[in-house]
């Protein structure tokens, strides 16, 4: 199980670090002028597509990625090859914009189902921390519920205008 764990866990780290995500979120309060306060999040989803290469290497490994309710999948076929698409609704959170900061929590998840034996792993609760400009989530593992830091994201062309948290590109630091 340990193996399966770590091969996932690279696995997913790898293809969200090469992929790409784009959050838009809805805000209950209207933004205001550089220096806003925070706005509280109610809504919106977050994408995430894997990087060329990592859907076909999963399935290659008879391992299958599975979005968890209340997130949903889907199939890309860009020219570069198949890739996996999952969207996770946002949950709530505070942003802001001067400086860019705050965090936008998500439900869902993704289950890597390893078809061969049956194991399985599963991340979920996904964190997008506009501060440390960092992605988490967790996994429960026996009794334990762990948070682990799943990629580094780069937030430079991240836009936050009229209170809409938008096209924030989370690439991983090299």
């Amino acid at each position: 199980m340990r193996g399966l764990k770590y091969l996932a866990a690279v696995t997913a780290m790898t293809g969200l670090m090469a992929g790409s995500a784009v959050t838009a979120a809805s805000a209950s309060e209207p933004a205001r002028a550089q220096g806003a306060p925070a706005v509280h999040l109610r809504g919106g989803a977050t994408a995430v597509t894997t990087a060329p290469g990592i859907a076909p290497a999963l399935l290659k490994n008879g391992i299958v990625p599975l979005a968890t309710w209340p997130g949903s999948q889907s199939v890309l076929t860009p020219k570069t090859g198949p890739a996996a698409r999952f969207t996770f609704p946002v949950t709530g959170g505070r942003v802001t914009a001067s400086p860019l900061g705050g965090k936008v929590r998500h439900a869902g998840g993704i289950l890597f189902l390893n078809v061969t034996n049956g194991k399985k792993i599963e991340v979920s609760r996904f964190t997008i921390d506009l501060s440390r400009a960092d992605l988490t989530g967790t996994n429960l593992t026996g009794t334990n519920l762990i948070r682990a830091n799943l990629i580094g994201a780069d937030l430079s062309g991240a836009d936050l205008t009229g209170a809409n948290l938008s096209e924030a590109n989370l690439i991983g630091r090299t």
